[in-house]
């Protein structure tokens, strides 16, 4: 029996998750929501994980039952991320660590994401599409490392449709890329915008410059709606992520796909996913807003498996770095 907890505080999300042997016994977490019209900056999303972190912990804790006692093992998010949020988050991972005297594992944030996903659905060897604010990589694994079939040359998906929503105005709560997925329910003019696949690659960049340029005068000539925008903008992205990952299924020879990440929440990108995926009779498997948006437990259920494969982070090596990618990692566990 391992009980591992996990932290997370990589982004505008800070959450504390306890693990024991693959079953979720807590995973709180809270949110650092700005006003419409803004994005979250990296000093101000500290302070808020700083402000809230011990009461998150003091939740976990009392959520799950758990002594600090009965703990094995601690885990934080390593990298990649938003350098002031992830060092605050990982100082109180080090202090208990020290306090309680347990080992110590810092995890990839993106493997930390697949992982979660495979306990949640029991996808056995998917293809992953792993799709965030801060990340868009296609994902296969192969030979203890979580190979890179494709990924965005600029921006990421979720960041591409934040910056949109701040466009529009929209309200950050409880995300913009929520709000901008219940306006496109609505929807029902497209509008044609750059599709931009380059190889196993994708680019968003040169969509949202397009868009965001057009956007004031297309509302105020009543031509186009917010509806309208949302849905057109929705539909682009994901059939360009829909592409993608079906060749790395095509050259994997996958019959199963994993969606993970904070935008794999949207059920469009499921359904869009769903529809390639029964062409192909393969399988998809994607989860809900409790394990797809950042979180606790998925660090600890990373670290989880790193701890049962024999790693362990030497003290010196816990620092955090913002560019740590996903096939750094050797995959010792599988």
């Amino acid at each position: 029996m391992v009980i591992a907890i996990g932290f997370e505080g990589s982004a505008n999300k800070i959450g504390i998750g306890i693990i024991k042997d693959g079953v979720v016994l807590a995973n709180p977490r809270r949110t650092f929501i700005t006003p419409p019209g803004q994005g979250f900056l990296p000093r101000d999303t500290a302070k808020h994980h700083q402000s809230c972190v011990l009461l998150v912990l003091r939740e976990a804790l009392d959520e799950s039952g758990i002594q600090p006692k009965d703990i094995d093992v601690v885990c934080f998010t390593k990298g990649p991320g938003m350098g002031a949020p992830l060092v605050s988050v990982a100082v109180v991972a080090r202090t208990v660590a020290q306090l309680w005297n347990k080992p110590i594992i810092g995890v990839n944030h993106c493997v930390g994401h697949i992982e979660m996903g495979r306990l949640v659905t029991g996808a056995d060897n998917p293809v992953v599409l792993y799709v965030s604010g801060g990340n868009t990589q296609v994902i296969a694994y192969s030979d203890r490392r979580y190979r890179i079939f494709g990924e965005t040359i600029d921006i990421a998906v979720g960041n591409c449709l934040d910056r949109f929503a701040r466009v529009l105005q929209l309200s950050n709560d409880p995300s913009p890329g929520y709000n901008i997925e219940q306006l496109a329910k609505c929807g029902n003019k497209f509008l044609e915008l750059p599709y931009v696949t380059k190889g196993m690659d994708v680019s968003f960049s040169g969509i949202l410059s397009y868009i965001e340029d057009r956007a004031v005068a297309l509302l105020e000539s009543g031509e186009y709606t917010k509806e309208d925008l949302c849905f057109s903008l929705q539909e682009t992205v994901f059939a360009m992520l829909i592409e993608i990952t079906e060749r790395a299924m095509a050259h994997c020879g996958s019959s199963e796909v994993l969606i993970v990440g904070g935008v794999g929440c949207n059920e469009r990108l499921q359904e869009m996913m769903r529809e390639m995926a029964k062409a192909r009779d393969a399988k998809l498997f994607a989860t809900d807003e409790r394990f797809c948006i950042d979180n606790g437990a998925m660090i600890a259920q990373a670290g989880y498996e790193m701890y049962q494969s024999g790693q362990l982070t030497k003290w010196e090596d816990t620092f955090c770095t913002q560019r740590y990618r996903t096939d750094e990692v050797q995959v010792t566990w599988r």
